[in-house]
């Protein structure tokens, strides 16, 4: 009989310890996630309304970023560099779960269409592109959407269309790169694959 309740109790004693264990790893869990979220707060500029392209479906910047790097493009569909739009969506697919691409049509350099159909159907049809656009906006000067203000003080505002900006998951600027800088170049590439790497737990 005493080598039963001995057993008993050693069993239940073994329990206590495991449940106890994960707890303190739940708990640990827990305070880990809250620090990740608390650190890396909705930025200004992911607070500002947008309209996705062609659409009444809201863009919410805070969702769609949040803990993730994200590459913000200013595009146009009649410019030498709108074939870009391929390779844009080509890191879309190859990165979707850490990185975010977004598009921003714009008219500032008088090569973007003045119907949002028509912009769609280049981006979706033609390219087959499958991550956010936006509505048109203004990417320089005083009326330019303040995510590419903020960027013109960490950087500089686009000269062109299809300027490429990669963030990360804090909101600041990692690297700025031209329109000549092609999503599929190695200069690219490698930026991205150095700020994914630098954010893993």
């Amino acid at each position: 009989m005493k080598i039963i309740q001995q057993a008993l109790l050693t069993f239940f004693a073994s329990m206590l310890s495991a449940c106890l264990f994960a707890s303190e790893i739940d708990t640990k869990k827990t305070t880990s996630t809250n620090k990740q979220v608390a650190a890396h707060p909705c930025q200004s500029w992911q607070q500002q309304p947008l309209k996705a392209l062609h659409s009444n479906r809201d863009v919410n910047l805070c969702q769609l970023t949040a803990n993730k790097s994200v590459l913000v493009v200013n595009t146009a569909s009649h410019c030498g560099f709108t074939k870009q739009f391929g390779g844009l969506e080509t890191l879309h697919q190859r990165y979707s779960e850490q990185l975010t691409v977004i598009g921003f049509p714009s008219n500032d350099f008088n090569q973007e269409a003045s119907d949002s159909r028509k912009i769609a159907d280049v981006c979706y049809k033609n390219f087959g592109v499958s991550f956010t656009m936006t509505e048109p906006v203004n990417v320089t000067g005083e009326n330019a959407h303040p995510l590419f203000k903020q960027l013109a003080t960490q950087s500089k505002a686009p000269n062109w269309n299809f300027n490429k900006y990669l963030i990360g998951p804090d909101g600041r600027l990692v690297q700025h790169f031209s329109s000549r800088d092609t999503p599929n170049s190695e200069i690219v590439t490698s930026a991205i694959d150095q700020t994914l790497l630098a954010v893993q737990p």
